[in-house]
């Protein structure tokens, strides 16, 4: 079975794409908009892609109106993007709803809010992981869909998360959740090891 991306409406494009893309990770982004409003909202079109200098990407849009998240980006230039493990899953989605512009994520789902480093923006406390973001670029997509790209001036993880001397994440203790498609996300516990790989040997 194969598609033409033409033949297929906009609806059935983003179904082929997110039902066999994944799992993706979720970025949840924090942003502040002109009162003072924290608002976090996730974005399952997201990835982190560089390390020198450490460069992040997601999706906005469409969906009508810009979102706040949108909006608070293009007049600060700065976001956090929080990671969400299995105890803030539901959270995480249900701030995904919609909200209107004077009413924060993170207050009305009790959420605790921490001061950011580097930036004005604050980050979600309870994150296993938080990224600080200045704006890096953004590309408008048929000017209905933004992709936003940050650069990480400043990481929070969580201590029982990290081994600061090897520099390596205690699996067995950080437990993040996967986007699939729908309301359906996944657990990340399944995993699998490999011995390294070797290649070919020369010809």
């Amino acid at each position: 079975m194969q598609y033409a991306p033409g033949d297929l409406t906009q609806r059935e494009r983003y179904k082929v794409l997110t039902g066999f893309v994944l799992p993706r990770p979720i970025a949840w982004v924090t942003t502040i908009g002109p009162t003072g409003v924290v608002n976090a909202a996730p974005f399952s079109f997201f990835n982190v892609f560089c390390e020198d200098p450490p460069l992040c990407m997601f999706a906005a849009g469409p969906d009508g109106l810009p979102k706040d998240t949108t909006v608070n980006i293009e007049r600060t230039g700065e976001f956090v993007v929080n990671l969400a493990d299995e105890p803030l899953a539901r959270a995480m989605h249900d701030s995904s709803g919609d909200f209107p512009p004077d009413i924060g994520e993170p207050g009305y789902l009790g959420l605790k809010l921490a001061p950011s480093t580097k930036i004005a923006v604050p980050r979600l406390a309870d994150a296993p992981w938080a990224m600080e973001c200045k704006t890096w670029k953004t590309i408008d997509v048929n000017g209905d869909r933004q992709l936003i790209m940050g650069q990480g001036i400043n990481f929070h993880i969580r201590d029982e998360l990290w081994d600061s001397k090897t520099m390596r994440v205690h699996m067995d203790r950080y437990h993040p959740v996967g986007r699939l498609f729908a309301d359906r996300y996944c657990r990340t516990d399944d995993r699998m090891v490999f011995p390294p790989a070797q290649g070919a040997p020369a010809t």
